[in-house]
């Protein structure tokens, strides 16, 4: 699969990069408010990590392909600190390299700390999410999960949701995004995960779905396949006893 990955972004097949913020994020990026740190698990190049960035958060991404980490600076016209980090490469601006979305203070909770008058910092650490520790990425208060879990195929979802208990603390927030439609029409990717299989996979936390519309995935359009998009805020649970 990693192969595979590198291939698209080597080959340009990045039909999957929206090329601008996700309307569901902009819709209940407020499910966030008040958390300093987002974990946007296999981010790509998206431009909801500058979203993130300019509502005041801190954002940090892990993404397998390089190309993509520099692309995002690149496009955004970002001149990053680049450091190895274990078995990363850590490509990092600090705090106010991109413009503050005005918006962002108006939607904060009423409880939550008031929102920074800055844009936050970006971290993109480029290298293989199953290699990251909490002490490689730091404190997360947040998790932001549009491309990672309808990018993995069946059999690794699992390992990838049990990766996140060790990296994202018990009652964090978190905002998935996933695709439905008729997984015998297209294999994936990215794959559909259904509402069923995603609360199986978040067993003991509590999983709210928030909005759904309809999507538009290329070879799906092409097959002729509906596709829905569906946003669920989730609250991680603690670990069991």
């Amino acid at each position: 699969m990693d192969d595979d990955w590198l291939g698209r972004w080597r080959d340009g097949r990045t039909g999957f990069h929206e090329g601008q913020p996700n309307d569901l994020l902009v819709h209940h990026a407020a499910r966030m408010a008040g958390c300093r740190r987002v974990l946007v698990p296999l981010c790509g190049k998206s431009e909801d990590l500058a979203l993130l960035a300019a509502r005041g958060h801190d954002v940090i991404g892990v993404e397998l392909a390089e190309q993509a980490v520099q692309a995002f600076f690149a496009e955004h016209e970002l001149a990053p600190s680049i450091a190895r980090r274990g078995p990363f490469a850590a490509y990092e601006v600090g705090p106010g390299a991109v413009p503050l979305d005005p918006g962002a203070a108006a939607t904060a909770e009423p409880t939550a700390a008031p929102t920074t008058r800055q844009a936050g910092a970006i971290t993109l650490l480029a290298g293989d999410f199953f290699a990251a520790t909490p002490e490689l990425l730091g404190p997360v208060d947040a998790l932001y999960d549009r491309a990672a879990l309808i990018a993995l195929p069946s059999e690794l979802r699992p390992r990838y949701v049990a990766r996140l208990g060790a990296l994202v603390p018990a009652g964090a927030p978190a905002l998935v995004i996933t695709l439905e439609y008729d997984q015998a029409v297209m294999a994936g990717p990215p794959f559909a995960v259904l509402e069923p299989e995603l609360r199986a996979l978040y067993a003991g936390a509590t999983v709210e779905l928030l909005e759904e519309r309809a999507a538009t995935v290329a070879r799906c359009a092409q097959l002729g396949a509906p596709v829905s998009e569906r946003c669920f805020a989730i609250r991680l649970p603690g670990p069991r006893p």
